[in-house]
């Protein structure tokens, strides 16, 4: 607290806030969100300059939330917790109210502007938004400084419950940029941000090499698409370490597609917990011609089948070939009225992505391509619960033989 400065008695405060609550509300009649934000961003300036030196005690929040609930009867949004987050909204978002940052897009026009809320300045924020922390501004408390890769639009899109989610629970600001776009975009809802969040979909944003924007209609579950599939799995049951040159040799998609299927739990949650297995060497038949893919998945989320060819080198080109007659032939015969077109993933030993890219762009049906390593190749300590390699020799002859 600044020497001298004085102290605001609590019935001031709510008569203050109780001001600010008004005019916001009148204001949001015109534009819900933006202004709804200002409100709280301006009261979380106030409550956090006021609260956090010691101005007032420990209870404040709590008797101004009961105040404000009898000079305004049925109020919502201002419970002493919500205040509580309106006061970290400002101090998450501190920058935002830099004193040394350039104002690029003010949120509210003054008292006499009527045609905009985007009114572009250069004009330095100073500290006089708040002379003595007496009052709310609520035209001048939330300013867009000219921080590189902002998402200004974005970020007056998103609700105040669905800020707190990010702030409460992401720390770098790529990240929160990544989720406030992801919530503008895709209109998410509360419980599919957190899912979102709780899956780390921004630390694995990266997806595999696919052509889904362009073979998917709907932009949404395109998205969608993206990030359900990783661009490497890592499938920790299958070791072939210390198998013989000979037994090597013997090793195909298959061995390594049957110890997909005896670990078909381990799989889905590598792949993800909306998976549901369909089969493997699943029989197509069209025109007497017979194909057996590896494995077809059912994806809940996405509402498609989904069949993934095992490869074990490098790929090629005419992998996607394969796996277009698949996919055709699925959505021919095996797809529901009501499921989305089948989606096709070839699973390989190592891909050039950007090879990946330039070619898989010529097919019309949704398709990707990720890599995957197994256990010989994971260090020692994601190793210890693998099964002994005798029994995993056994397994794969088991395999090779059919038997």
């Amino acid at each position: 607290m600044k020497k001298g400065h004085p102290v605001i008695p609590l019935s001031q405060a709510v008569e203050t806030i109780k001001t600010a609550i008004l005019q916001g509300q009148y204001e949001a009649l015109k534009e819900v969100n933006r202004v709804q934000l200002a409100v709280y961003y301006a009261i979380g300036k106030f409550l956090s300059r006021n609260t956090r030196k010691g101005v007032w005690g420990t209870s404040a929040l709590k008797q101004i939330s009961d105040q404000l609930r009898k000079e305004l009867p049925g109020l919502r949004g201002y419970s002493e917790a919500n205040l509580k987050n309106m006061r970290l909204f400002y101090e998450q978002w501190i920058q935002l109210d830099s004193n040394s940052s350039v104002t690029t897009d003010e949120l509210l026009r003054t008292a006499n502007q009527t045609d905009t809320l985007h009114t572009h300045k250069s004009s330095v924020i100073t500290d006089d938004l708040y002379p003595l922390d007496n009052q709310i501004n609520i035209y001048q408390s939330l300013t867009i400084p000219n921080m590189a890769g902002f998402p200004i639009d974005d970020f007056f899109k998103v609700p105040f419950t669905h800020h707190i989610e990010i702030f409460k629970h992401v720390r770098s600001m790529p990240a929160r940029y990544y989720y406030i776009h992801r919530t503008a975009e895709e209109h998410l809802s509360v419980e599919s941000l957190e899912h979102l969040i709780r899956e780390k979909a921004f630390e694995n944003r990266e997806s595999m090499p696919n052509n889904f924007a362009q073979t998917i209609s709907d932009s949404f579950m395109a998205r969608k698409a993206v990030m359900m599939f990783k661009d490497s799995y890592a499938l920790q049951f299958i070791n072939t370490e210390e198998i013989g040159e000979r037994d090597k040799q013997d090793i195909d998609e298959k061995v390594i597609e049957q110890k997909i299927v005896q670990n078909i739990k381990n799989f889905i949650m590598t792949f993800g917990n909306d998976f549901t297995f369909v089969g493997n060497q699943y029989h197509l038949e069209i025109y007497e011609e017979e194909f057996f893919p590896d494995l077809i998945f059912f994806n809940r989320e996405l509402n498609a089948l989904v069949v993934v060819e095992l490869k074990m080198g490098d790929f090629k080109p005419s992998y996607l070939g394969q796996l277009t007659t698949y996919l055709k032939i699925l959505d021919t015969k095996v797809r529901k009225p009501h499921e989305s077109s089948s989606i096709g993933i070839v699973l390989c030993k190592s891909a050039n992505k950007d090879f990946v890219e330039f070619v898989i762009q010529d097919y019309d049906r949704p398709m990707g391509v990720a890599t995957y390593s197994t256990a010989e190749e994971m260090p020692n300590r994601l190793r210890k619960a693998l099964p002994d390699v005798e029994e995993l020799r056994k397994i794969m002859r088991k395999g090779i033989d059919g038997k």
